[in-house]
This record gives structure tokens, sequence and C-alpha cells, in this order.
């Protein structure tokens, strides 16, 4: 009886550290690689370039140019999910919206699930918004959220493809692989701003394939089984 005790507790143990390893590969927050925007042209079209990493992106559509009032701070707000790092405080894209214009972000090479950050969108009293229309097909999630240290105000909001905001900041993570991304901010409201990024720890590797030290600890726990078989069958 000891011993069928000890092979129930071993095979039970190796199957929990296992169920372990494979939970804490799949919940964790990467690290972020956000846009560095190096110059811009104020205008209705204006543009931006950057860089992320050694990917460029452009940016055409409604600005006045880049800002460094956002400071992305506090860092609970503009982090969350998968993002583990909120932007830096450089140049950010100031934008005002009210424009009929197709705003678009280009990426030189394809990103995978893309962020994209938003602050101060819209104002007490006053909604703003980007509707991403456009790629209505493609799912986002909605991440962190809460003030800033600038202006207070509270998560983002969405209905649809329309993420709202009244002095709204957070996250909007993008599903899929892009190469660029379009939107219209169809509400004039003085200004806020945005930046993207993307997960710099994404590879091709499907997240829910087992880790290799997943399936060793599988294998051992389902290699005792036979064991246990054994040690029954002997005292029946």
């Amino acid at each position: 009886m000891q011993l069928k005790r000890m092979l129930v507790n071993s095979v039970s143990a190796l199957l929990f550290a296992a169920c372990a390893v494979s939970t804490s590969a799949l919940a964790h927050a990467d690290t972020i690689a956000w846009a560095g925007w190096s110059s811009a042209s104020a205008g209705n079209p204006g543009s931006a370039t950057g860089t992320i990493g050694a990917i460029n992106v452009t940016y055409s559509g409604q600005t006045s140019g880049l800002t460094n009032v956002p400071s992305w701070t506090p860092a609970s707000t503009f982090t969350g999910g998968v993002v583990g790092n909120a932007p830096p405080h450089t140049p950010t894209i100031q934008i005002e919206g009210g424009s009929a214009l197709t705003e678009t972000i280009n990426f030189s090479s394809t990103v995978v699930d893309p962020i994209f950050a938003i602050w101060s969108l819209g104002q007490g009293g006053v909604a703003a918004s980007f509707d991403f229309s456009s790629k209505s097909g493609q799912a986002f999630n909605i991440l962190g959220g809460g003030a800033s240290t600038e202006f207070g105000g509270s998560a983002l909001t969405s209905t649809g493809s329309v993420v709202h905001g009244n002095e709204g900041n957070g996250l909007v993570q993008f599903i899929g692989s892009f190469d660029s991304i379009s939107f219209t901010t169809p509400n004039f409201e003085n200004y806020y701003a945005f930046t993207v990024g993307y997960d710099a720890t994404l590879t091709p590797v499907t997240p829910s394939v087992p880790e290799p030290a997943t399936l060793s600890l599988f294998g051992l726990g389902l290699a005792a089984l036979p064991l246990v078989r054994r040690s029954l069958s002997r005292r029946s």
C-alpha cells in the first residue's frame, strides 16, 4: 500500500509540474519594441518616419508633428496583457482628428500582433475615437488603461472596430500579421497622441506547442503509469 501511495504521488507531482511549466510559458508579459519617430511634417495630410528595431515605419495622415508631452506614465496604464514595458518618453505623433482622411501606418516588414498605444484621446465631455473599420476583419484587444500622469483620465473603450476615449489612455493589441494599419479619426479634439510597437520576443513558433521541458515532464509522468498498474495487479 505504501509503494502504491508513493507511485501515485510521484505521478501526480510530475503531471502537476508539467502543467505548471506549460501555464507559466503562456502567461507572461513580453518586451515590446516601440517606434522611434525621427521626423515629421505637420499637415492634413502630414507624415512621420521612424524605425522599430530594423523595421522602417511611416505614417501618413493628419498630424501636428511630433510631441514630447506624453511621458507614457504611470506604467500601469500603458502595460498589461502581453505588454511588459510602456512606450519610452521620446517624440510621439501628435494628432487632432476631425479629418476625413484615411490615415495609415506602414511597416517595411510584416509585424505580428502590433501594439498601438494611445494617450489623451478625447477629454471630459468631448469624446474622440480611432475608427479601425478598414481592419474590421482583424480582432483586437484593449489592454492596460487608466489615468495618465499629465491629464488623468480613464481606460479606453471599444464598440465594434471603433476605440473611444473621454481623456482615454491605453493600448490596442491587433491580432494577426500586418504590413500596415489604417484608421480614421473623425472627431476633432485639441490634441492627442499615439505610437506603435511590436512584440520583440514573438517567434513563428505557435505558442500552444509545449516547451521541451514540458514534454519531458509529461513523458516521465506517463512512463510511471505502468508501474502503478503493475503494483496494483500484484496486490490484487
